[in-house]
């Protein structure tokens, strides 16, 4: 009896043994794949909690594609997140700044989107040269990156170009898809609001893929919009889209 008992007990242990390391990793395989399960759910469910960062200015850019007026694009910028930022591209929309170290005008009238990447986004503001050479910020040369606490999390981002670290000057972007992998590479200062179409506009007709654009994009005025006429701007444009 006692034989029995411990062949069984003998029996027990070699099964154990031989289950144990597969028992591990079974385990392990199985606390990977809840655990990445779970990474992606909380993922997906922060991407469609949207950002919320509050508009402190209003500034727009009136385009021409060709030399006919396509539209106008409103940009609500970022002033409490970015405020050094944010300051740099309002003053260069009005122009009211007069000339920088460069003898140009730190305005954006009359300067061109020079890069247009379809699927991507579009690219303009050098005030120096208008071919992305030159870069010229209102407060002399370039200035530091702020901050990255807004992501390019969907189409209408509007955020700084650079050279790498702390290189802003006058150049700006505008996504026209989701662009994470630039996350923490570009200062994030602000988004369109209204003529996003004018935005798809100028990245379909003019784009190419090697970013030289195709017909001859500028930005024919631009300017700064008093909030006492934001709910007018809002009225005027809810009402134009339900026509």
């Amino acid at each position: 009896m006692y034989e029995k008992e411990e062949e069984l007990t003998m029996g027990g242990r070699e099964i154990w043994n031989i289950l144990r390391p597969r028992s591990l990793v079974f385990l392990f395989i199985s606390f990977l794949f809840i655990f990445f399960l779970f990474s992606s759910f909380s993922q997906q469910e922060e991407d469609t909690v949207p950002e919320v960062h509050e508009i402190t200015h209003r500034v727009f850019l009136d385009v021409d594609i060709d030399k006919q007026r396509l539209g106008r694009i409103v940009i609500g910028l970022y002033g409490e997140v970015v405020p050094k930022t944010v300051e740099n591209f309002r003053a260069l929309c009005t122009g009211e700044l007069g000339k920088g170290r460069s003898g140009k005008r730190l305005h954006y009238k009359g300067v061109p989107f020079h890069r247009i990447i379809p699927g991507f986004m579009i690219q303009g503001g050098d005030i120096v040269y208008g071919n992305g050479k030159g870069n010229e910020s209102i407060y002399g040369g370039v200035f530091r990156d702020e901050n990255f606490k807004i992501r390019h999390s969907h189409a209408g981002m509007v955020a700084m170009v650079n050279s790498g670290p702390d290189s802003n000057g006058s150049q700006f972007f505008i996504t026209t898809v989701k662009a994470y992998w630039l996350d923490r590479e570009h200062v994030v200062f602000g988004k369109v609001i209204e003529g996003m179409d004018n935005v798809y506009a100028i990245e379909g007709g003019a784009g190419t893929y090697s970013g030289e654009p195709r017909k001859k994009v500028v930005i024919a005025d631009s300017g700064e919009i008093p909030k006492s006429e934001w709910d007018v701007v809002l009225q005027t444009a809810t009402a134009e889209s339900t026509q």
